[in-house]
Protein backbone atom coordinates (compact mmCIF):
# COMPACT_ATOMS: atom_id res chain seq x y z
CA UNK A 1 0.00 0.00 0.00
CA UNK A 2 1.24 3.37 -0.79
CA UNK A 3 1.52 6.24 1.30
CA UNK A 4 -1.23 7.94 -0.07
CA UNK A 5 -3.73 4.77 0.17
CA UNK A 6 -2.61 4.47 3.80
CA UNK A 7 -3.20 8.11 4.00
CA UNK A 8 -6.97 7.95 2.30
CA UNK A 9 -7.58 4.35 4.41
CA UNK A 10 -6.96 6.09 7.73
CA UNK A 11 -9.25 8.62 7.05
CA UNK A 12 -10.26 9.25 10.64
CA UNK A 13 -8.87 12.08 13.62
CA UNK A 14 -6.03 9.85 15.11
CA UNK A 15 -5.96 12.46 17.59
CA UNK A 16 -9.79 12.20 18.44
CA UNK A 17 -9.13 8.49 18.61
CA UNK A 18 -7.01 8.14 21.29
CA UNK A 19 -7.75 11.01 23.28
CA UNK A 20 -11.25 8.89 23.38
CA UNK A 21 -9.55 5.26 24.24
CA UNK A 22 -7.85 7.51 27.35
CA UNK A 23 -10.66 7.79 29.72
CA UNK A 24 -11.39 4.02 31.51
CA UNK A 25 -15.20 5.14 31.74
CA UNK A 26 -15.00 5.23 27.73
CA UNK A 27 -12.78 1.87 27.19
CA UNK A 28 -15.57 0.15 29.82
CA UNK A 29 -17.96 1.31 27.44
CA UNK A 30 -16.50 -0.07 24.37
CA UNK A 31 -16.14 -3.04 26.07
CA UNK A 32 -19.59 -3.38 27.02
CA UNK A 33 -20.25 -2.61 23.02
CA UNK A 34 -18.12 -5.61 22.35
CA UNK A 35 -19.56 -8.01 24.85
CA UNK A 36 -23.22 -7.52 23.56
CA UNK A 37 -23.33 -5.14 20.62
CA UNK A 38 -26.50 -2.89 19.64
CA UNK A 39 -27.26 -1.45 23.33
CA UNK A 40 -29.54 1.49 23.97
CA UNK A 41 -28.43 4.32 26.51
CA UNK A 42 -30.43 2.88 29.20
CA UNK A 43 -29.12 -0.95 28.70
CA UNK A 44 -25.59 1.12 28.99
CA UNK A 45 -26.47 2.98 32.01
CA UNK A 46 -27.15 0.01 34.19
CA UNK A 47 -24.04 -1.32 33.49
CA UNK A 48 -22.37 1.84 34.83
CA UNK A 49 -22.21 3.85 37.96
CA UNK A 50 -22.89 7.04 36.47
CA UNK A 51 -25.91 9.60 35.52
CA UNK A 52 -27.27 9.19 32.13
CA UNK A 53 -25.88 12.47 31.05
CA UNK A 54 -22.61 11.60 32.12
CA UNK A 55 -22.93 8.55 29.91
CA UNK A 56 -24.16 10.03 27.04
CA UNK A 57 -21.60 12.95 27.30
CA UNK A 58 -19.27 10.24 27.30
CA UNK A 59 -20.74 8.29 24.38
CA UNK A 60 -20.86 11.15 22.18
CA UNK A 61 -16.80 11.66 22.39
CA UNK A 62 -16.47 8.07 21.40
CA UNK A 63 -19.30 8.40 18.18
CA UNK A 64 -17.42 11.69 17.32
CA UNK A 65 -14.18 9.78 16.94
CA UNK A 66 -16.25 7.20 15.14
CA UNK A 67 -15.62 4.53 17.50
CA UNK A 68 -19.37 4.70 18.25
CA UNK A 69 -22.35 4.67 15.65
CA UNK A 70 -26.19 4.36 16.02
CA UNK A 71 -28.79 3.26 14.45
CA UNK A 72 -32.63 3.14 15.19
CA UNK A 73 -35.07 0.66 15.67
CA UNK A 74 -38.39 2.30 16.06
CA UNK A 75 -38.73 4.22 19.01
CA UNK A 76 -34.96 3.38 20.06
CA UNK A 77 -31.58 3.99 19.29
CA UNK A 78 -28.93 1.70 18.84
CA UNK A 79 -25.14 1.86 19.68
CA UNK A 80 -22.84 -0.31 17.78
CA UNK A 81 -19.01 -0.89 18.16
CA UNK A 82 -17.74 0.82 15.04
CA UNK A 83 -13.76 -1.30 14.13
CA UNK A 84 -13.40 1.28 11.66
CA UNK A 85 -11.14 3.90 13.32
CA UNK A 86 -9.03 0.77 15.60
CA UNK A 87 -8.66 -1.32 12.36
CA UNK A 88 -7.44 1.80 10.20
CA UNK A 89 -5.21 2.45 13.21
CA UNK A 90 -3.85 -1.33 13.22
CA UNK A 91 -3.09 -1.09 9.57
CA UNK A 92 -1.45 2.11 9.31
CA UNK A 93 0.97 1.68 12.46
CA UNK A 94 1.31 -2.20 12.82
CA UNK A 95 0.72 -4.21 9.41
CA UNK A 96 2.77 -1.84 7.89
CA UNK A 97 5.44 -3.40 9.46
CA UNK A 98 4.67 -7.15 10.13
CA UNK A 99 1.28 -7.78 8.32
CA UNK A 100 1.50 -11.62 8.02
CA UNK A 101 2.99 -12.27 11.06
CA UNK A 102 0.58 -10.06 13.12
CA UNK A 103 -2.75 -10.93 11.73
CA UNK A 104 -1.50 -14.62 12.61
CA UNK A 105 -1.17 -14.07 15.90
CA UNK A 106 -4.16 -11.82 16.66
CA UNK A 107 -7.47 -10.88 14.25
CA UNK A 108 -7.78 -7.00 16.30
CA UNK A 109 -11.05 -7.27 14.11
CA UNK A 110 -12.61 -10.47 15.30
CA UNK A 111 -11.86 -9.40 18.91
CA UNK A 112 -13.42 -6.19 18.16
CA UNK A 113 -16.58 -7.20 16.37
CA UNK A 114 -17.78 -10.26 18.29
CA UNK A 115 -21.76 -10.48 18.58
CA UNK A 116 -24.05 -12.00 20.92
CA UNK A 117 -25.28 -15.41 19.08
CA UNK A 118 -28.74 -14.49 20.11
CA UNK A 119 -29.61 -12.04 16.84
CA UNK A 120 -25.84 -10.85 15.69
CA UNK A 121 -25.53 -8.19 13.90
CA UNK A 122 -22.86 -6.60 11.75
CA UNK A 123 -22.74 -2.35 12.29
CA UNK A 124 -19.60 -0.58 10.14
CA UNK A 125 -19.82 3.11 9.49
CA UNK A 126 -17.05 5.17 7.64
CA UNK A 127 -16.02 8.41 6.26
CA UNK A 128 -15.82 8.57 2.19
CA UNK A 129 -14.25 11.66 0.52
CA UNK A 130 -16.84 11.89 -2.44
CA UNK A 131 -20.07 12.14 -3.23
CA UNK A 132 -23.62 10.62 -2.42
CA UNK A 133 -23.83 10.63 -6.47
CA UNK A 134 -20.26 8.32 -7.06
CA UNK A 135 -20.85 6.49 -3.88
CA UNK A 136 -23.95 5.59 -5.04
CA UNK A 137 -22.35 4.53 -8.77
CA UNK A 138 -19.99 2.72 -6.77
CA UNK A 139 -22.36 0.28 -4.99
CA UNK A 140 -25.04 -0.34 -8.27
CA UNK A 141 -22.46 -0.13 -11.13
CA UNK A 142 -20.99 -3.56 -12.16
CA UNK A 143 -17.71 -1.74 -13.39
CA UNK A 144 -17.36 -0.52 -10.26
CA UNK A 145 -18.20 -3.06 -7.97
CA UNK A 146 -15.45 -5.46 -10.04
CA UNK A 147 -12.93 -3.39 -9.11
CA UNK A 148 -12.97 -3.29 -4.98
CA UNK A 149 -14.98 -6.30 -4.85
CA UNK A 150 -12.65 -9.29 -5.92
CA UNK A 151 -13.61 -9.17 -9.59
CA UNK A 152 -17.43 -9.77 -8.55
CA UNK A 153 -19.35 -7.53 -10.65
CA UNK A 154 -23.08 -7.14 -9.49
CA UNK A 155 -26.31 -6.09 -11.95
CA UNK A 156 -29.67 -5.04 -11.47
CA UNK A 157 -32.67 -2.83 -12.28
CA UNK A 158 -32.06 -2.06 -8.64
CA UNK A 159 -36.29 -1.73 -8.41
CA UNK A 160 -37.81 -3.31 -5.07
CA UNK A 161 -38.02 -7.20 -5.46
CA UNK A 162 -35.65 -7.16 -8.28
CA UNK A 163 -33.06 -10.03 -8.48
CA UNK A 164 -29.05 -8.76 -7.34
CA UNK A 165 -27.28 -10.94 -10.23
CA UNK A 166 -23.29 -11.82 -9.59
CA UNK A 167 -20.71 -12.56 -12.21
CA UNK A 168 -17.31 -13.65 -10.95
CA UNK A 169 -15.31 -13.36 -13.83
CA UNK A 170 -15.86 -10.36 -16.72
CA UNK A 171 -16.27 -13.61 -19.47
CA UNK A 172 -19.06 -15.38 -17.30
CA UNK A 173 -22.67 -15.72 -16.51
CA UNK A 174 -24.30 -13.76 -14.60
CA UNK A 175 -25.93 -15.95 -11.50
CA UNK A 176 -28.80 -15.67 -9.33
CA UNK A 177 -28.26 -15.99 -5.92
CA UNK A 178 -31.42 -15.38 -4.50
CA UNK A 179 -30.89 -11.88 -3.83
CA UNK A 180 -33.60 -9.39 -3.94
CA UNK A 181 -33.87 -5.85 -4.08
CA UNK A 182 -35.69 -4.26 -0.45
CA UNK A 183 -35.33 -0.81 -1.03
CA UNK A 184 -33.06 1.61 -3.49
CA UNK A 185 -33.86 5.57 -2.62
CA UNK A 186 -30.76 7.09 -4.54
CA UNK A 187 -27.93 8.74 -3.29
CA UNK A 188 -29.55 7.84 0.22
CA UNK A 189 -30.48 4.21 0.89
CA UNK A 190 -29.72 0.78 -0.69
CA UNK A 191 -30.98 -2.91 0.90
CA UNK A 192 -30.58 -5.88 0.11
CA UNK A 193 -31.43 -9.49 0.56
CA UNK A 194 -28.01 -11.36 0.98
CA UNK A 195 -27.17 -14.58 -0.45
CA UNK A 196 -26.84 -18.09 1.45
CA UNK A 197 -23.37 -19.68 1.27
CA UNK A 198 -22.66 -22.05 -2.35
CA UNK A 199 -21.07 -25.68 -3.10
CA UNK A 200 -17.72 -23.46 -3.77
CA UNK A 201 -17.20 -22.42 -0.26
CA UNK A 202 -16.98 -25.65 1.27
CA UNK A 203 -13.65 -26.20 -0.30
CA UNK A 204 -12.46 -22.60 0.16
CA UNK A 205 -13.35 -22.80 4.02
CA UNK A 206 -12.26 -26.57 4.26
CA UNK A 207 -15.59 -27.77 4.81
CA UNK A 208 -16.91 -31.27 5.11
CA UNK A 209 -20.20 -32.09 3.02
CA UNK A 210 -22.02 -32.17 6.48
CA UNK A 211 -20.38 -28.55 7.45
CA UNK A 212 -21.69 -27.12 4.65
CA UNK A 213 -25.05 -28.62 4.55
CA UNK A 214 -25.71 -27.05 8.25
CA UNK A 215 -24.68 -24.06 6.47
CA UNK A 216 -27.05 -23.86 3.74
CA UNK A 217 -29.81 -24.11 6.20
CA UNK A 218 -29.18 -20.82 7.99
CA UNK A 219 -31.65 -18.08 6.77
CA UNK A 220 -31.38 -15.34 4.79
CA UNK A 221 -29.32 -12.39 5.88
CA UNK A 222 -29.95 -8.53 4.34
CA UNK A 223 -27.80 -5.73 3.97
CA UNK A 224 -28.46 -1.99 4.12
CA UNK A 225 -26.14 0.58 3.03
CA UNK A 226 -26.91 4.14 4.72
CA UNK A 227 -25.90 7.60 2.80
CA UNK A 228 -25.43 10.79 4.40
CA UNK A 229 -23.81 13.92 3.39
CA UNK A 230 -20.83 15.02 5.96
CA UNK A 231 -19.87 18.20 5.24
CA UNK A 232 -17.39 17.59 1.73
CA UNK A 233 -17.40 13.98 2.48
CA UNK A 234 -20.08 11.37 2.61
CA UNK A 235 -20.73 8.91 5.87
CA UNK A 236 -21.81 5.53 5.02
CA UNK A 237 -22.88 2.99 7.65
CA UNK A 238 -23.60 -0.62 6.69
CA UNK A 239 -25.64 -2.51 8.84
CA UNK A 240 -26.12 -6.57 8.05
CA UNK A 241 -28.66 -8.23 10.23
CA UNK A 242 -31.34 -10.95 10.35
CA UNK A 243 -28.96 -13.54 10.66
CA UNK A 244 -29.70 -16.95 12.00
CA UNK A 245 -28.47 -17.54 16.10
CA UNK A 246 -24.90 -18.15 15.52
CA UNK A 247 -24.38 -17.55 11.91
CA UNK A 248 -21.39 -18.57 10.16
CA UNK A 249 -22.74 -16.18 7.66
CA UNK A 250 -21.93 -13.43 10.19
CA UNK A 251 -18.59 -14.62 10.72
CA UNK A 252 -17.83 -14.28 6.77
CA UNK A 253 -19.16 -11.26 6.08
CA UNK A 254 -17.24 -9.87 9.35
CA UNK A 255 -14.07 -11.17 8.68
CA UNK A 256 -13.89 -14.00 11.29
CA UNK A 257 -13.66 -16.89 8.83
CA UNK A 258 -9.85 -17.39 8.18
CA UNK A 259 -9.52 -16.46 4.42
CA UNK A 260 -12.27 -14.15 4.35
CA UNK A 261 -11.71 -10.39 5.06
CA UNK A 262 -15.87 -9.46 4.94
CA UNK A 263 -17.00 -5.98 4.46
CA UNK A 264 -14.19 -4.70 6.59
CA UNK A 265 -11.65 -5.28 4.06
CA UNK A 266 -14.34 -4.49 0.65
CA UNK A 267 -15.15 -1.16 2.71
CA UNK A 268 -11.60 -0.29 3.35
CA UNK A 269 -11.08 -1.42 -0.86
CA UNK A 270 -14.48 1.05 -1.81
CA UNK A 271 -12.68 3.89 0.09
CA UNK A 272 -9.51 3.47 -1.25
CA UNK A 273 -10.88 3.18 -4.71
CA UNK A 274 -13.05 6.46 -4.57
CA UNK A 275 -10.41 8.65 -2.71
CA UNK A 276 -7.65 7.33 -4.84
CA UNK A 277 -8.61 6.19 -8.16
CA UNK A 278 -7.22 2.56 -7.43
CA UNK A 279 -8.25 -0.18 -4.48
CA UNK A 280 -6.24 -2.10 -2.17
CA UNK A 281 -4.09 -4.23 -3.64
CA UNK A 282 -4.32 -7.94 -2.81
CA UNK A 283 -2.80 -9.59 0.09
CA UNK A 284 0.12 -11.22 -0.64
CA UNK A 285 -0.04 -14.89 0.70
CA UNK A 286 2.27 -15.40 3.05
CA UNK A 287 5.28 -18.16 1.48
CA UNK A 288 4.77 -21.91 3.30
CA UNK A 289 6.79 -23.10 5.45
CA UNK A 290 9.74 -24.82 4.49
CA UNK A 291 9.18 -29.37 5.25
CA UNK A 292 11.40 -29.61 7.95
Amino acid sequence: MTGNQTAAYVGYGVDEVFRALADASRRRLLDDLNLRNGQSLRELCAGLAMTRQSVSKHLAVLAAANLVTTVRRGREKLHYLNPAPINAIADRWINRYDRQRVHALADLQTALERESMESPTFVYTTYINTTPERLWAALIEPAFTRRYWGGVALKSDWQVGSPVLWQDAPDGEYRDLGQRVLAAEPYRLLSYSWHGFQPEHAAYFGWSQEELAARLGERRSKVTFEITPHGEAVRLTVVHDDFSPDSEMHRAISGQLAGSGGWPELLASLKTLLETGEPLPEPVAEPAAPAS
